[in-house]
């Protein structure tokens, strides 16, 4: 890649906000996950006995099956959200950005 290119991409101020806003998304969402996920292992490690709480008087399964598989789902609809995020407003300055340099290409 040529030094030009890359030095008028890094001083496209597009650039910058690129940059800022995907990398602030991205923490958010990983915070967002990872308390969710110690949270569900702490509960596990500190309070066993309400992960073991029957669903009802009858049931088999636990209360922690259902949180369990609803993590997942979280994480799913997490990803989800980036993936729509990154391919809408993301993409939109990438593309502002390339049509800025387009004549160095």
């Amino acid at each position: 890649m040529n030094k030009e290119l890359v030095d008028r991409i890094k001083n496209n101020p597009k650039y910058t906000e690129l940059v800022s806003k995907r990398s602030s998304f991205a923490v958010k969402l990983a915070i967002f996950m990872l308390v969710i996920y110690y949270g569900f292992i702490l509960v596990i490690a500190f309070n066993k006995e309400f992960f073991a709480t029957k669903l009802s008087a009858d049931s088999v399964m636990s209360i922690g099956w259902p949180i369990g598989a609803g993590i997942i789902v979280i994480a799913f609809i997490t990803t989800l959200v980036y993936v729509l995020r990154a391919n809408g407003e993301f993409e939109d300055l990438e593309m502002s950005i390339k049509n800025d340099v387009k004549d160095i290409l």
